[in-house]
């Protein structure tokens, strides 16, 4: 699913193109990505007709689009959900679910093949939806304290990387980034937070604002084609990962080949000799 710099990079997209439009038509194509709003097709295209989008929000790896009358759309990209601004003679994009015409003549397309994610109206959602005020800040939130996520950290005997995964700690974090993390500060992702130091917690996270914003820089990570930007664009930070993905590849520090083991229905990725288990 996309982490934090893939949903920025949409953000930013969204932000240079469909600010201070207005919306002047929704026509909803398929009721699943609409499910979470009252009244099904016919209320959301109604309730989002004449609308203006105000600078596009997010916290952590959560979205929202602000309309300039203090609601919002929340959207929730799910593991293939993609905003994509067009012109309304370009070519038809398969598996496109809900189509907006701004009154800039461009089409605001949400795409989404598997259909997981999904659009719904927050009111009074513009600044923070309540949907999702229990997500922590961000790393490269401006809200973001680090002391207080070491502290809460500290008192916890999960494994860091659930609880770095976990978005009420610190939000933002997937599976790669957390492999990436981890692996820059040389922690296995078993290890109980309790059992880390302060000194050792505050590496950790600074590697994580670190992986987070190279990740942004390079506008993400795209395995596939159902990761892009507002414009098609693929990000290409999977040419700088270092332990997510590469099974019985060399580490790059000391060459040992990177494991692979099973982890809350996902894979954690790590080097044996340099991120130790835990006894």
């Amino acid at each position: 699913m996309p982490e934090l710099p893939e949903v920025e990079s949409v953000r930013l997209g969204l932000a240079e193109n469909i600010t201070g439009r207005t919306i002047e038509a929704v026509e909803a194509l398929h009721p699943r990505p609409v499910r979470k709003h009252d009244g099904g097709i016919a209320g959301f295209e109604a309730d989002l007709a004449g609308r203006t989008f105000a600078i596009p929000r997010r916290r952590g790896k959560y979205l929202w689009l602000p309309f300039d009358d203090g609601d919002a759309m929340l959207a929730h990209l799910g593991m293939s959900g993609q905003f994509r601004v067009n012109h309304p003679e370009d070519e038809h994009l398969r598996n496109t679910r809900v189509l907006f015409t701004l009154s800039d003549g461009t089409q605001l397309r949400f795409v989404d093949q598997r259909m997981f994610g999904g659009l719904s109206l927050s009111s009074g959602g513009a600044e923070l939806p309540p949907e999702i005020a229990h997500i922590a800040p961000d790393p490269l939130s401006t809200e973001y304290d680090q002391e207080a996520v070491v502290a809460r950290i500290r008192r916890s005997r999960s494994g860091i990387k659930r609880l770095l995964l976990s978005q009420t700690v610190v939000s933002g974090y997937g599976n790669i980034y957390v492999d990436e993390t981890l692996w820059r500060a040389r922690v296995h992702y078993e290890k109980p937070g309790m059992e880390l130091s302060v000194r050792r917690l505050g590496e950790v996270l600074d590697h994580g604002r670190e992986v987070l914003a190279e990740a942004l820089e390079a506008g993400g990570t795209s395995f596939d084609a159902l990761y892009v930007n507002v414009n098609g664009e693929s990000g290409y930070f999977e040419r700088g990962l270092a332990a997510y993905g590469r099974e019985g590849q060399p580490c790059l520090r000391c060459g040992r080949p990177i494991v692979r083991e099973p982890f809350m229905n996902r894979s954690s990725y790590f080097c044996p000799a340099c991120q130790k288990a835990p006894r």
